[in-house]
């Protein structure tokens, strides 16, 4: 296909289009089968393997680890042809993976050392998934429908994290953790297959065979993303969210519930139940919010409506259901204000980001976002230490929520509808970002 690609008119609802029900379908499968891993690996690790505290944590760290060369990668994906087949063999190379672990398993082999390589190798190919995604994703339906697609995908993840732990955790009890992550290779499959017959027509400049050094394609990302406003202030709003966040990671979380609040682990879990609903009407909703207030003004109340609600939980005294209940306020308030950042500042950014630039954009873009999230982690740790579960999870809220200043100076807030930003132009030349 030559000359400048312009997408196909909106018509109707996204319910209609085949190749986005197909791809949604296949991202749904595969989203299942994630949570289910999330726990059958651990499981594994603990129960055949017998593996301490930090020997999991480090299972969980590798997992993320991958997303620090995302700024390679996504310069290296962005140069090759056919982001759909690059998709296509990530799925089908992380279902490989997986099923060495039920293989060694039965075999008697399987060893920590495995399962660490299965979480790194998986990793990797999720970052290169992942940054082929953004390419396709711009595609797959026109600008106008990037907050009804994004939307249904994120309701799918939400829908995943209510029904996925409970799916998983019969799969570990009737099946064993080893077979259980059978499960999550067949949903790769299934996603390989699906994303496969969903063809799209792709940029003629998004195929060249020739280029810049792999060094210069990164740097020239990671360059658009340091000056295009849009990117710039979505960048630093999501990484300060990030950090903070962390500091009060899901760990400290159940800690402060279980030794602070004095919560049973049923009625923790019954919590994070609640706050998974809140995400599911967050994803659902945010169409509709959007189109009343504008996308601006909903990323501007989903960043502070992210980790504000975090110090609730911190405050939270009283008889056993009310500190139930202000637990599961709290995730439920949280999810609810991830879902609406993420549906509208995804979008946004989709729409202004050129085509030759969106998997390296992605890389470099996902190498900070992603990489400051562990550290976090680690000074919650020392903070929680230093000062106290409570007033970590306070610092965490109010460290959060200041993540809008980085947007109200920006284009963001004044955005109502996609298009209205100052962004590239798809013809923008790569001498026009760089260092």
């Amino acid at each position: 296909m030559k000359g400048r690609w312009t997408p196909r008119p909106a018509s109707g609802s996204l319910w209609r289009d085949r190749r986005f029900v197909r791809f949604w379908c296949g991202q749904t499968v595969s989203q299942l089968g994630d949570r289910i891993s999330e726990l059958a690996l651990p499981l594994l690790a603990v129960g055949a393997l017998h593996a301490s505290a930090n020997q999991v944590a480090w299972l969980t760290a590798l997992v993320w680890t991958p997303n620090l060369l995302g700024l390679f990668l996504g310069a290296w994906v962005d140069h090759r042809p056919g982001k759909r087949q690059l998709m296509l063999l990530a799925d089908l190379f992380r279902a490989a993976v997986l099923l060495t672990l039920p293989i060694a398993y039965a075999l008697d082999t399987v060893t920590l050392g495995q399962l660490y390589a299965v979480a790194l190798l998986t990793g990797t190919a999720a970052v290169v998934f992942n940054t082929a995604y953004s390419s396709y994703f711009a595609h797959l339906v026109p600008q106008t429908a990037y907050v009804d697609a994004n939307s249904k995908l994120s309701a799918s993840r939400s829908v995943s994290f209510i029904a996925g732990p409970a799916i998983g955790g019969g799969l570990v009890q009737a099946l064993t953790a080893p077979v259980a992550v059978i499960a999550d290779a067949l949903s790769f499959v299934t996603s390989a297959i699906l994303v496969g017959r969903t063809r799209i027509d792709e940029p003629a400049n998004s195929t060249q065979a020739a280029g810049p050094s792999l060094l210069r394609r990164a740097r020239e990302g990671l360059a658009f993303v340091i000056h295009e406003p849009v990117m710039r202030a979505g960048l630093l709003c999501a990484t300060t969210v990030n950090f903070f966040t962390f500091l009060s990671s899901t760990g400290l979380v159940v800690l402060f519930a279980d030794r602070v609040l004095q919560l049973s682990p049923g009625a923790i879990g019954l919590a994070f139940g609640v706050g998974a609903t809140g995400g599911l009407l967050g994803a659902v909703t945010a169409p509709a919010i959007t189109r009343r207030i504008g996308v601006g003004r909903s990323i501007v109340i989903g960043a502070v409506l992210y980790p504000a609600p975090i110090a609730l939980i911190a405050a939270a005294t009283g008889p056993t259901w009310a500190r139930l209940g202000t637990v599961g306020a709290s995730e439920f308030l949280s999810a609810f204000g991830v879902m609406l950042l993420d549906v509208n500042l995804n979008s946004l950014q989709t729409s202004v980001v050129p085509d030759g630039l969106r998997s390296r954009v992605a890389g470099a873009y996902n190498t900070v976002n992603y990489g400051v999230r562990p550290l976090g982690a680690l000074v919650g740790g020392g903070l929680a230490t230093l000062v106290g579960l409570r007033a970590t999870l306070v610092v965490a809220a109010v460290g959060g929520a200041l993540c809008v200043l980085w947007l109200l100076p920006s284009p963001i807030p004044g955005t109502r509808v996609l298009g209205e930003s100052p962004d590239a132009d798809a013809e923008t030349t790569r001498e026009e970002y760089r260092f």
